[in-house]
């Protein structure tokens, strides 16, 4: 494994002993397998290593495969294979789904997985792990190398890499950390907001930045703020740069143009998103600004990265903090990197659904022996652990659908082939499983699209079905009026006109534990705080005058009186997902107990309910019972189970996304799994891909972990603070109250910053 930062030469390095063994010993067949997180990473891989390959005059084939590939050149692949093939987790699982696998497989001698701490610890590096098991199996003697730049926990990555998570059998390479990076954070004529989380007050200081220098990434946390500041930029942009904007749901021809312009020099900045924190390397880029806090050093470090890609020159970097409390978190970040400190990278069990998936595309390869695949998943770190009762419960659901579906011949995918072998029922379900096989589900989309036919990108359903004729929406760097909807198609034409800003559903990213420990150091640690900006540096004083600086194993609980209503604040810094889930817990409880809540806000820092009776003990309301019947009885009566019921249905295989000559729309596929999902409930409660959904549920889709220990410290540290008015560190917070589903720009930014400076006044006196 070699773990070099960006610009090192990781790729060429996994590649060399391939083209040298190539070039003595030239042979035809399948000879290395470059997987990445990313098709447009393939890509980017297989133009880099044409070039000396072709200079050296070698006669190797490099292809790519992915969903994009066409599928004439698809068959060919497996009939006559390239030496080289780069491709995705996704892909490989397809063919690995194929009868001639083995054969296709069998003289393989390297798989190089790039970018490896990007989905190692997710669903896809399950699929990817349970897919590298197969293949040793294929070739025994195949050679597995892992690159990355920004691992916290090499050892641990050793172990996923290696067969039987054995981490001896795999050297670790650490390349030269190259020049420190030039990090800054920007303040514009020394102020920062008290609210917001976007930077977006600081368009036209990006603007001259962009102006300062030859090529320009401008990342953003969201989709919906690139957009935003995007057009920002545009508004001050007096000089007519060429700017572009790239993010995962415009279209592949919009963003294969940008990266082309990229490539050719022809624009002086980019706004983008995690669609570009990988891989995508343009040598003519020598600055990245980040809008609003980084989340995390590794993102961080990453997405800097992408600047200067030569070693013995620092890659520059500046973040735009959006609020006081985000440039605690920037320069949190900033002392993590100095430091060395990386986000923690924590390593969970295989999932059940992706086992389900696997285990039935190796028998639409063929019929498999039970003992002998189940040593083989054995194999996969994921799957390690997994029993030989859990493994039999995966087998009978893929045979039977479950208990209360075994009536239905559609989920009968598996039969008995002589003892302890099993085969597919029918020869469609290996043509249903190859259409429909892969990790990533994607909400209900609806694509966006002009008269003349030309697709722009797509847009989650929940927002396009709230739209209507004449509603006009920033998308793709456009303003876009709406003329009609036709079936999951939005037809636009562009205009002139202000417009709203898309909105996504999902998680927001959330600040890493480690950045949170450092944000709350800096709150009591007053040596520090001759770094800080005089108006940080004055929000902390007071703030320490008013009320208190919670010591770092301390939580702080203020409640006050405002405007009529009562506040009960929890400043915990355990993230927005958690805090979410929190105040939908508390706010239930306070309804129970006659508090008469009114509602709930949270941001990365704190959270802050509000009811028209006063909260006068905060501990009763956090003690740890709320994880047990409360969490249980919110998350069943909740979408969030249903949810994530959908995700595991379609990736176990039990809903199909698509048949022969047509796909399900989202809405069908939503519809198909809810009703499943009732069936199961009322009689099957325990089957498996209810418990998958739970363990979704609950570990993934609330961040269960770090709820837990911010219930935890309420027990036993809680600082209880009354005061007769709103506290310096609350006003970010109540800001938002009554603003929390607003979509951000135009009018409502502008309310919320008059409101913030009212608020803080406030909040800042000290009589």
């Amino acid at each position: 494994m070699l773990v070099a930062p960006t610009g090192a030469g990781k790729t060429l390095a996994g590649f060399l002993p391939t083209i040298c063994d190539l070039a003595d010993n030239p042979a035809d067949g399948l000879h290395t397998l470059y997987v990445s997180p990313l098709k447009a990473l393939a890509v980017d891989v297989q133009r880099n290593l044409l070039g000396p390959i072709e200079e050296m005059g070698l006669p190797i084939r490099v292809e790519t495969r992915s969903g994009d590939t066409p599928s004439d050149r698809k068959a060919r692949q497996r009939i006559r294979p390239p030496q080289i093939l780069l491709t995705t987790p996704e892909s490989l699982s397809l063919l690995l789904s194929y009868p001639d696998s083995a054969t296709l497989f069998a003289g393989l001698k390297t798989v190089v997985v790039d970018e490896i701490h990007a989905f190692a610890r997710e669903k896809r590096g399950d699929l990817l792990s349970l897919a590298l098991a197969r293949l040793q199996t294929f070739a025994p003697t195949l050679r597995r190398v892992g690159l990355s730049a920004t691992i916290s926990d090499p050892e641990a990555y050793r172990g996923w890499l290696a067969p039987d998570a054995d981490a001896e059998q795999v050297d670790l390479v650490e390349g030269d950390p190259g020049a420190e990076p030039d990090l800054h954070i920007l303040i514009p004529d020394g102020k920062i907001p008290w609210a917001g989380h976007s930077g977006r007050y600081a368009a036209r200081q990006v603007m001259e930045l962009i102006l300062a220098h030859k090529t320009t990434l401008v990342f953003c946390n969201t989709r919906s703020l690139a957009e935003l500041i995007f057009q920002d930029l545009w508004k001050v942009n007096d000089k007519g740069l060429g700017i572009g904007i790239h993010h995962g749901s415009l279209a592949l021809e919009a963003r294969r143009k940008v990266e082309a312009a990229m490539g050719a020099g022809k624009l002086r900045a980019l706004v983008a998103t995690a669609s570009l924190d990988l891989g995508i390397d343009w040598g003519d880029v020598d600055l990245v600004v980040q809008m609003g806090a980084p989340k995390g050093s590794s993102r961080l470090l990453q997405r800097i990265g992408r600047a200067n890609h030569r070693l013995d020159e620092p890659s520059k970097g500046m973040i735009v903090p959006g609020n006081r409390f985000e440039y605690l978190e920037s320069r949190a970040a900033l002392d993590a990197i100095d430091a060395g400190e990386l986000d923690p990278e924590i390593f969970r069990p295989g999932a059940i659904d992706v086992l389900a998936q696997h285990i039935l595309g190796i028998a639409c390869a063929g019929p498999f022996d039970e003992a002998e695949l189940l040593a083989e998943i054995r194999s996969a770190a994921p799957y390690a652990g997994l029993t030989d009762d859990r493994f039999a419960e995966v087998l009978r659901f893929i045979a039977t659908g479950g208990y209360a579906l075994k009536a239905y011949d559609r989920f009968k995918r598996l039969a008995p082939d002589g003892p302890g072998r099993w085969r597919v029922t029918r020869p469609v379900v290996a043509v249903q499983h190859r259409m429909n096989a892969g990790i990533i589900v994607d909400q209900p989309m609806m694509d966006v699209r002009f008269k003349n036919g030309r697709t722009l990108g797509r847009v989650e359903e929940s927002f396009g079905s709230t739209l209507v004729p004449g509603d006009r929406f920033f998308f793709s760097g456009l303003s876009l009026e709406l003329e009609r909807i036709k079936d999951t198609d939005l037809i636009v034409h562009a205009s002139s006109k202000s417009a709203r800003i898309v909105t996504y559903g999902g998680q927001r990213m959330s600040m890493s534990t480690h950045l949170a420990e450092r944000v709350r150091r800096f709150l009591c640690e007053t040596g520090e705080w001759h770094r800080f900006p005089d108006d940080v540096r004055e929000w902390l004083e007071v703030q320490g005058r008013r009320s208190i600086l919670p010591q770092p194993d301390e939580l702080l609980v203020e409640t006050f009186p405002h405007e009529g209503r009562h506040f009960f604040c929890i400043y915990s810094f355990e993230g927005w997902n958690a805090h979410q889930s929190l105040g939908m817990l508390l706010t239930k409880r306070m309804e129970a107990t006659g508090l008469k809540p009114l509602g709930y806000v949270a941001n990365d820092y704190a959270l802050a309910c509000y009811s028209l009776e006063p909260v006068s003990d905060p501990k009763s309301l956090l003690s740890p019972d709320i994880l047990e019947a409360e969490f249980i009885e919110w998350v069943e009566q909740s979408n969030l189970l249903k949810r994530a019921f959908r995700e595991v249905a379609v990736i176990g295989g039990l809903i199909e996304r698509a048949h022969m000559g047509k796909r399900k729309s989202g809405r069908q596929v939503t519809f198909s799994t809810d009703l499943i999902y009732d069936v199961l409930r009322r009689y099957e409660p325990e089957h498996l891909l209810l418990t998958a959904a739970w363990v979704d549920a609950r570990a993934r889709m609330t961040e269960l972990g770090r709820l837990v220990r911010l219930v935890d410290r309420a027990a036993a540290t809680m600082v209880h603070v009354t005061l007769d008015r709103i506290s310096p560190m609350a006003v970010p917070l109540m800001v938002i109250v009554g603003r929390e589903s607003a979509p951000p720009g135009g009018a409502a930014d502008d309310a919320i910053l008059l409101e913030a400076e009212a608020l803080a006044a406030e909040a800042m006196r000290v009589d």
